[in-house]
C-alpha cells in the first residue's frame, strides 16, 4: 500500500492530477499507519498479519 501510494503521489505530480496527489498521499499514510502497528505486533483490524 505504501508503493502504491508513493507512485499515485509521483504521478500526480508529474501530470498535475490533484486526484491522484489525494489518493497516493491517503494511501501512504494508511499503509505507514498499517506498517507502525503491524512492526509492534498489534492487531489490525482483527488481524495480526496482512498478506
Amino acid at each position: 500500500m505504501i508503493v502504491v501510494g508513493a507512485i499515485l503521489l509521483i504521478l500526480g505530480f508529474v501530470f498535475g492530477i490533484h486526484l491522484l496527489t489525494v489518493l497516493g498521499v491517503v494511501l501512504l499514510v494508511i499503509g505507514a499507519v498499517m506498517w507502525a502497528l503491524g512492526a509492534i505486533g498489534r492487531p489490525v483490524a482483527g488481524r495480526r498479519y496482512w498478506y
